[in-house]
């Protein structure tokens, strides 16, 4: 008899983006000009300093497995960045240097899911994260999330939704595709109620130092029983690199540790040295200089989409997206993304990828082009809707 797959990838679906992206990238291999709104990935560079580090490293020849866990002067580092960034105490022993966000996502659910435990998350939200629950035998549930909530859970929801089967919930601020944060007083209520349940909390935070007109506080004020997720991809620019950590809870680090030293053996030494670069003031001037960009690209574009019939139900505050109503315009966001890329030559992401809760109804933009390859974008859109 033949072997036959595990039933868990009949629920795994494909990441619909990259096949939008396969297309583009075909289109421009026949000599099209396609301007990529699409990515989740900054345009910009590694820092140099970050670079040079890694040159040194590898030059050294010695590029040897580290720690499972990671470099104890990159765990030392990330904590000394808490205390500065967020004034708040974290020790470098809860710290897991990770093979990128994913990486922490994967050790965090092979840590905590059960078989047939559920996890709350929010719809719309990032695809893998359900996938990465539903690969350790737990069931993924949707909350649906509005703009009036600025597409984020409330206390409410978690209330309606949470049952004797829920083992605990997995949000993002800022979240993607949305761009939007939890409120603080929103994210220290969803903490406690969380903890008076029983249940584990994990807070994505892979896109914080992106924010726009307020800091984001991190969960780590909000007790030290808080998964929390991070990464070098998005505020560092480091996407290629497959870098992150996640902030463990005490009583979770030895378990966290053998998944690892399982799991992954340890991340990129290469990677982890480089990085130590990250938090030097050199490269931190670096990386403001380019939030600051961001936040330009933001303020051009969506007061520009809104002119052409988007509609944006909640304005976002963070990350480099734009989650767009696009009804006004069209019935099938999908047929429309596609029809938008072919003839337009503009990749934008619709929201079939991101959940089940009006996908039809949204596009996501990714702002990580210059502003004047945005301008081009907005005429090109303007034009294959018969505005021009």
């Amino acid at each position: 008899m033949p072997s036959l797959p595990a039933h868990r990838l009949a629920d795994i679906e494909p990441f619909h983006v990259m096949e939008l992206m396969a297309r583009a990238k075909e289109l421009e291999g026949s000599g099209r000009n396609i301007i990529h709104m699409e990515v989740g990935e900054p345009d910009f560079a590694t820092p140099e300093p970050i670079v040079a580090a890694a040159q040194a490293h590898i030059a050294s020849g010695h590029v040897r497995y580290t720690a499972a866990l990671g470099l104890p002067e990159l765990r030392a580092a990330i904590a000394g960045f808490y205390a500065t960034r967020y004034g708040v105490s974290v020790p470098a022993s809860r710290i897991a240097v990770t093979a990128g966000a994913s990486g922490g996502l994967l050790l965090a659910m092979a840590c905590l899911a059960n078989p047939g435990s559920e996890w709350l998350l929010t719809d719309p939200g990032y695809p893998c994260n359900r996938h990465f629950v539903r690969c350790f035998e737990g069931r993924p549930i949707g909350i649906p999330v509005r703009g009036e909530s600025n597409f984020q859970p409330t206390l409410d929801d978690l209330d309606g939704f949470w049952n004797e089967r829920t083992a605990g919930a997995l949000f993002a601020s800022p979240a993607n595709p949305t761009g939007t944060l939890l409120a603080d007083e929103t994210l220290s209520d969803i903490a406690r109620f969380v903890r008076e349940r029983g249940g584990q909390l994990i807070i994505d935070e892979i896109y914080h130092g992106l924010t726009y007109g307020r800091d984001a506080r991190t969960a780590l004020e909000f007790g030290d029983d808080i998964f929390v997720v991070q990464s070098f991809s998005k505020y560092f620019n480091m996407t290629g690199w497959r870098l992150g950590w996640l902030v463990v809870p005490p009583r979770f680090v030895r378990g966290i540790e053998k998944l690892a030293q399982n799991l992954f053996i340890s991340p990129s030494a290469a990677a982890q040295h480089a990085a130590l670069a990250a938090f030097a003031p050199a490269t931190i001037s670096i990386l403001e200089e380019r939030r600051r960009e961001f936040q330009k690209r933001r303020d051009f574009l969506a007061p520009a989409l809104e002119n052409l019939g988007f509609h944006f139900p909640a304005r976002p505050q963070g990350a480099f997206y734009l989650y767009a109503d696009c009804s006004q315009l069209a019935n099938d966001s999908a047929r429309f993304a596609g029809e938008l890329l072919e003839s337009a030559g503009v990749a934008a992401t619709p929201g079939l990828d991101f959940g089940s809760n009006r996908p039809e109804k949204h596009l996501r933009f990714a702002y990580t082009s210059g502003t004047e390859r945005l301008a081009e974008a907005v005429d090109r859109i303007r034009r294959f809707l018969g505005q021009a």
